[in-house]
């Protein structure tokens, strides 16, 4: 059994009897949707035409909510119904990143995700979902599609179908008859302050989608006239604990490098106080990443009872075990075990590298953000981490042993790094994307509302000057301290723009 739904869209009336009949049968919020009916308007007077589009969970057969979720509070059910458990969920908003759809929401009372669940109470008792009973021209359809005789099989059978962005591989089971196709993109309408009957809902978390504008190119005008706003699921906390993380995990990496080829010698207080930061570092992270749960007591659960395909549950592990290593390297120095201390150091430099990349592999999984789906980012992450170690070393070199001799290894590990950050970060951005929404994400950043903290913050700040101030001033200390602030405030500013700039673009 596998139950799926078709929409014809040359019966939908846009009478919002569904999206009404699942609010109520579902007890949904005001200000949230498991279902709601989006309104384009296309051509110009007299020739125009309206069409409405009934927009929900898919309910993929791949569903990468499933999938991402670290608790296994979203799961799949033997019929193909996409279901989730509320008392699981810890609320840290990863399926709203991974779902292409926009289909999943925070319920605002029980602060844990919820989405359309294909009224499996109903199901179970032999009903038909809310929706699909109160539709009064028959536009929606359910069924089992491996039941051959079933109505739905019969529409899939006779009719042209398709769904909604069949390129992320989602395979999902909700399928459109008569689809238009300026209705079926989100990238395609016009978005202005008001609606048919309504303004724009501006006091959404994150204030809702930045739509693209006008599009010349079209044939005729293409406007939306009714559509519902989502929040943006990140928040502030997310870029921040980027930053924190790169600190953190790559703070023992330069002089790691450095001990080993002869470039400097061991100093036991240094080492300490690299360590310590990168305790600290680490605690901040781990404060930021539970601040943004909407469930904070629940963060355990995540150690407790992982769904182990999750990188956010891997990277819990990774985090956690990296911290062990840490402490266990402070210890070492402490002691004075010089051979188990090199040890593990070089454990804690790797752990910190796996601590680092796993970040990528968490976004490869939020199949809602293309723009994330970059296969640079691993080699960024690590960049980044190499930065902030060289830039930290910079900071204390003039405090401990041969101050110039660490300085000059601080300036020569800033300059590579800085190299490959800039050049990954051209690549990230000015290079050609393969979908629509990483390319409107790229152009958000690179010409749109994030371009001034990119151009000016990213680009100038954190990556001009400090290449100018290292070439004029090699081994004068202040000089290297402040390009090395000026890389750390310039890094902050590419990780906002990334993360914030990805959620801005609409995916319904």
């Amino acid at each position: 059994m596998k139950y799926g739904l078709v929409i014809d869209q040359r019966k939908c009336i846009g009478c919002h009897a569904c999206s009404v009949a699942c609010k109520s049968e579902n007890r949904v919020p005001l200000g949230v949707h498991r279902s709601w009916v989006k309104y384009v308007e296309k051509g110009r007077f007299p020739h125009t035409r309206r069409f409405f589009q009934v927009t929900r969970c898919n309910h993929c057969t791949n569903p990468p909510c499933v999938t991402i979720c670290p608790v296994g509070a979203m799961f799949q059910r033997k019929d193909g119904i996409v279901d989730f458990n509320p008392p699981s969920c810890i609320g840290c908003k990863a399926c709203m990143q991974a779902c292409p759809y926009d289909a999943i929401y925070i319920d605002p009372a029980s602060k844990t995700a919820a989405k359309c669940n294909y009224c499996v109470h109903r199901i179970e008792s032999g009903l038909e979902p809310a929706c699909v009973a109160m539709c009064p021209e028959h536009a929606l359809v359910a069924g089992d599609l491996d039941e051959p005789g079933s109505e739905i099989s019969q529409i899939l059978t006779r009719e042209q179908v398709r769904v909604r962005k069949p390129e992320q591989s989602t395979s999902p089971k909700v399928f459109y008859v008569a689809a238009e196709e300026t209705i079926m993109s989100a990238m395609t309408a016009r978005y202005e302050d008001t609606y048919m009957w309504a303004e724009r809902n501006r006091r959404v978390a994150g204030g809702g989608a930045i739509h693209p504008p006008a599009n010349d190119a079209m044939p005729v005008p293409v406007r939306a006239a009714y559509d519902v706003e989502h929040e943006r699921p990140w928040d502030w906390q997310v870029p921040v604990y980027f930053w924190t993380k790169s600190v953190s995990t790559g703070v023992l990496a330069v002089p790691a490098v450095a001990i080993a080829a002869g470039w400097f010698q061991e100093n036991r207080i240094l080492n300490l106080l690299l360590v310590f930061l990168a305790l600290a570092f680490m605690g901040i992270t781990i404060g930021l990443l539970i601040s943004d749960l909407s469930r904070r007591e629940r963060f355990v659960q995540v150690l407790r009872r992982p769904q182990r395909g999750s990188w956010v549950a891997r990277g819990a592990y990774l985090l956690v075990a990296y911290t062990i290593l840490c402490v266990l390297y402070a210890l070492s120095e402490l002691s004075g075990i010089a051979q188990l201390s090199m040890l593990l150091r070089w454990l804690a430099v790797a752990g910190g590298g796996l601590g680092a990349v796993y970040t990528a592999f968490l976004f490869g999984q939020c199949e809602g953000r293309d723009l994330w789906q970059t296969p640079l980012l691993p080699l960024h992450l690590l960049v980044q981490g190499w930065l902030a170690s060289a830039a930290i070393l910079a900071f204390v070199a003039p405090w401990f042993g041969d101050a110039s001799r660490t300085l000059r290894v601080a300036a020569g590990a800033l300059v590579g790094g800085l190299a490959l950050h800039l050049f990954t970060m051209a690549a990230e951005f000015l290079m050609p994307h393969s979908t629509d929404t990483a390319r409107y994400a790229a152009h958000l950043v690179i010409h749109g509302p994030f371009r001034v903290l990119f151009w000016g913050g990213a680009v100038l700040v954190g990556g001009c000057l400090p290449a100018v101030l290292l070439t004029v001033g090699w081994g004068d200390a202040g000089l290297v301290g402040l390009a090395s602030l000026l890389v750390l405030v310039g890094m902050l500013a590419y990780q906002w723009c990334f993360v914030m700039a990805a959620q801005a673009v609409p995916n319904s």
